[in-house]
């Protein structure tokens, strides 16, 4: 398939500048690319060029910052270009958009935030886009259980895939790279043999470096061999101070360990981080998606204490890799679980080792890339049989690609009980029937069966060639500039005045006439089962 990836417009691709969703599409890129034509947009950036194609993989850049200027690159860029699918990611607000200037296109959203919120997006634009999607991918079952609670509609397109970790970059600290980069670094930054805890993430309140400090300021007097790592910055490559970063840097100022606050750290180097140290606590006060931190500690064999936040205690199995904190905001629950960290160098030990293990096993890339060929395969296989586009859970008829469908005789023209504007047209000499105004052919299966089943059921399931009922009356309708009369519509008798002409009046009088019988090959379209396409059941 012809694939577009459509990032966010706050970092570029690859993560130069760090980056969740960054690091996640340069991840799981490369071996997608072996049986897809792939394009990754996304936003410009001084330090790479507007178009670039590297290893397979074609790079457009427009510029970004902020989602308007961003969003008017994307569908300029889509006008100009062709897609079979086009997998957006984290921006729900980008769906219509696209849709409206690739409406053949299959589009897929992957969620790595809780971006369906009403603040986000209204309600009313977050359903269109839902029913413009095949597939909604999560980054946890916590954000897709969040989506589907406030659109229960999207509860059949949610599917959650789990982020991966280079486990190649991040080594474990028991290995001997591990020991290599260990000592080399705690030489460098004078941490000696204490015992290193490691923070990682943006410096603001909702991470909660505060609470981490505080509790570091009680352990310390039982773990007077400890030091802390603040290893991040305000934002992305972003060094400024800020209130809040003066703020702890006060609290880290009055205590009696050592504490190294990094900086902004390049993405490619923060492996060495996670090798220096012993524990990885992250103590996020926030409802978060599921920090991909998690992931590396593991990766790098470190024993792990997170909060019971969001999606972050979905990888944790506690005793086993890491431990919880239920009251993200209380400083003595970390002191608690660290102090018991800290006393037990073997249960360290252990616990990283799983954590090792589950990383090895859950959160490899090639895991990562199956789940995501798994939901591509589906879009491609849609294609492929020509299955229409589910939009909020009718599928649209596309009669010009649909087999099946290209044998209705659909008329142009639906008869209406509303009394509108009627003008008339001449069947023979003497008779006279009420043109109806013209309508738009039945677009979704839904609209056709009322359509057909509003038809005489005798002419529709009978194999012998049909009559008039005696309880209801047919009404030809002659096309404008066409000779044919298309197949009859049955009309209840309480509609009998405001649709049918006085030709009803002779009716007892008439033979029964006989109505043309539809072809035997064009049968199959009255059976429901041949109408809507047989959903894809991918093993």
């Amino acid at each position: 398939m012809k694939v577009l990836i459509v990032s966010t417009e706050k970092l570029p691709v690859p993560p130069v500048k760090g980056g969740a969703i960054q690091t996640y599409i340069s991840g799981a890129v490369p071996s997608l690319k072996q049986k897809h034509s792939i394009t990754i947009l996304g936003r410009q950036d001084d330090t790479l060029p507007d178009k670039e194609t590297k290893d397979g993989i074609q790079y457009v850049r427009v510029p970004g910052g902020l989602l308007e200027t961003y969003r008017d690159g994307v569908v300029q860029y889509i006008k100009e270009n062709t897609f079979d699918l086009i997998h957006i990611f984290n921006r729900p607000r980008l769906v219509l958009p696209i849709r409206e200037v690739a409406p053949h296109s299959r589009i897929i959203l992957s969620m790595h935030n809780d971006m369906f919120k009403r603040e986000k997006i209204s309600p009313e634009e977050a359903k269109e886009a839902i029913g413009q999607l095949d597939k909604i991918i999560t980054i946890s079952n916590y954000i897709g259980e969040q989506i589907v609670k406030l659109f229960p509609e999207a509860e059949n397109k949610v599917k959650t895939i789990y982020s991966g970790v280079d486990l190649d970059r991040f080594v474990p600290v028991y290995s001997s790279k591990g020991r290599s980069i260990r000592a080399s670094m705690r030489q460098q930054h004078q941490l000696g043999s204490k015992k290193v805890i490691l923070f990682a993430g943006r410096l603001s309140a909702n991470k909660g470096a505060d609470v981490l400090l505080r509790a570091m300021e009680e352990l310390s007097k039982k773990h007077p061999d400890i030091a802390l790592v603040l290893m991040g910055s305000k934002g992305f490559s972003d060094n400024r101070m800020s209130d809040y970063i003066a703020y702890i840097k006060s609290i880290a100022e009055r205590l009696s360990i050592p504490v190294v606050t990094t900086g902004f750290v390049p993405p490619d180097q923060i492996q060495d981080w996670f090798a220096t140290a012993d524990i990885f606590v992250c103590p996020s006060q926030w409802e978060e998606p599921l920090a991909r931190v998690h992931y590396e500690a593991m990766a790098a064999g470190l024993p792990i204490l997170t909060t019971a936040r969001g999606g972050n205690p979905e990888v944790i199995e506690v005793g086993k890799n890491g431990y919880i904190v239920e009251t993200p905001d209380d400083s003595k629950e970390f002191v608690t679980h660290l102090s018991k960290l800290l006393s037990n160098p073997s249960l360290c030990k252990e616990m990283g080792q799983y954590g090792r293990q589950f990383a090895e096993k859950n959160h490899n890339w090639n895991r990562v890339i199956s789940d995501i060929s798994e939901v591509w395969s589906e879009i491609e296989y849609k294609i492929k049989n020509k299955i229409a586009i589910n939009v909020n859970d009718e599928e649209i008829v596309e009669l010009d690609e649909l087999d099946e469908l290209d044998k209705l005789e659909i008329p142009e023209s639906i008869p209406s009980n509303e009394k509108t504007k009627k003008d008339t047209v001449v069947k023979d000499e003497n008779e006279k029937v009420e043109k109806v105004p013209e309508q738009r052919p039945p677009r979704t299966v839904a609209e056709l069966f009322n359509f057909m089943f509003s038809m005489n059921r005798s002419f529709l399931l009978s194999d012998n060639e049909p009559t008039l009922d005696e309880d209801k009356e047919a009404v030809f309708v002659k096309h404008e500039n066409e000779d044919k009369e298309t197949l009859p519509t049955s009309v209840s008798p309480d509609k009998k005045e405001e649709n049918l002409t006085p030709i009803e009046e002779t009716k007892s009088e008439q033979p029964k006439k006989k109505v043309k019988k539809a072809p035997k090959e064009s049968k199959p379209w009255i059976n429901k089962e041949t109408l809507i396409k047989k959903e894809f059941d991918h093993k």
